[in-house]
């Protein structure tokens, strides 16, 4: 007998695990698309489920309807017999997610410490939906990954990105400590060192820096200059030493480069091609492998990540909600009140307020927003 004469004869009625039917919720797209074999034909009857969220107005950061979407999808796709492999990405070609939906949190969230702790079960929920999903799940990074789109991001099994993206965190510079995954996913994915430069300073990395340093799995051009591809010229894409001795490759240039690298720049228009096909030549490799022993060894490889996520996840979750009564109730308002280029709380001021005793208030806080910084330092 064939394949198909043995499905034919022997399919039974299926019962439905999905907790609702569908997902449908603004602001996140679940969407099967048709396998297919590293040759390119189509596998009849498989699918990879692509989980997108869709809110590219604000650097589809997340809302908290989105977080609830995000879960529902990855229990679909978890869910789904003929899905083979999940792909997660964001609309656009600006930003993954920059993580939560900072007018959301600086007008509801803060100084709503209660309701922030609900909240966060739910986002909780989120990351573990895609820890635990019975599918291998890939990140599509089509732009910046940011605050707690690097933390959704690091809980997925791969990471393949256009080579213009931005990785990083933003916790301690806008109220928070990046505690939502990145202080457990970052010490085992990059060693400490560098995930205590990375979830500290808050500085931005290249795709090609996080590539360099173990953070991804691969990355693809998404420059497009006179109908050909090029490598982000903002950025050092050669490997050299430089006069310290050091490894140079993804750190961004400075000075006349920069300026010529801003100007190529101006010329090109951006092109996800070259990152979805490598996007679905991953698939198709996932494709051809044994499913059960496919995911039983995914599921042993995210352990590490998933035992430092199980250990933490409670008592930040509570850190974090009655973090909304100070610096995350003075950072947030900070990030949604100020101007594109000045949207930082007064940290000088902040810690010389603290060193001499200051209690946190209403009017404290209100000193330290950006409108009101003082001049005289």
């Amino acid at each position: 007998m064939s394949v198909q004469e043995i499905i034919d004869a022997t399919a039974p009625d299926l019962i439905d695990h999905d907790i609702v039917p569908g997902v449908v919720v603004p602001g996140i797209t679940y969407e099967k698309r048709p396998a297919r074999t590293p040759d390119g034909k189509v596998a009849e009857g498989l699918y990879n489920a692509w989980i997108t969220l869709d809110n590219p107005k604000q650097f589809n950061s997340y809302t908290t309807d989105m977080v609830k979407g995000a879960i529902l999808a990855f229990r679909a796709a978890s869910n789904a017999r003929d899905v083979v492999t999940v792909v997660f990405t964001g609309a656009g070609d600006r930003a993954f997610c920059t993580g939560g939906n900072t007018k959301e949190y600086a007008e509801y969230y803060a100084g709503n410490p209660q309701e922030y702790r609900q909240y966060l079960r739910l986002f909780n929920d989120m990351v573990t939906s895609i820890l635990t999903c019975d599918k291998p799940v890939i990140c599509r990074v089509n732009g910046m990954r940011i605050g707690g789109g690097q933390e959704i991001g690091m809980a997925c099994d791969f990471t393949i990105a256009q080579d213009m993206a931005r990785f990083g965190q933003a916790g301690p510079k806008h109220g928070s400590a990046p505690i939502g995954g990145a202080t457990d996913f970052l010490p085992v994915m990059l060693g400490l060192e560098r995930a205590m430069e990375t979830g500290t300073l808050c500085e931005v990395w290249s795709a090609h820096k996080a590539y360099s340093v173990g953070m991804i799995m691969d990355i693809a051009p998404a420059l497009k200059v006179d109908g050909n591809f090029v490598a982000n010229p903002l950025v050092i894409t050669d490997r050299y030493l430089d006069e310290f001795g050091r490894i140079i490759l993804g750190e961004f240039k400075s000075g006349d480069e920069a300026k010529a690298g801003k100007d190529l720049l101006g010329q090109g228009e951006v092109d996800l091609s070259a990152l979805d096909e490598k996007v679905e030549a991953l698939c198709s490799k996932i494709l051809l492998t044994f499913p059960e022993c496919m995911i039983k060894t995914v599921e042993e490889l995210r352990k590490s990540k998933i035992d430092a996520w199980n250990r933490n996840k409670e008592g930040s979750r509570a850190w974090l909600a009655l973090n909304m009564m100070n610096e995350a109730r003075t950072g947030f308002r900070a990030f949604n009140e100020g101007t594109k280029d000045d949207r930082e709380a007064d940290f000088v001021a902040l810690r010389q307020a603290l060193a001499v005793g200051t209690p946190w208030s209403v009017e404290l806080i209100e000193s330290l927003m950006p409108q009101n910084r003082r001049d005289d330092r």
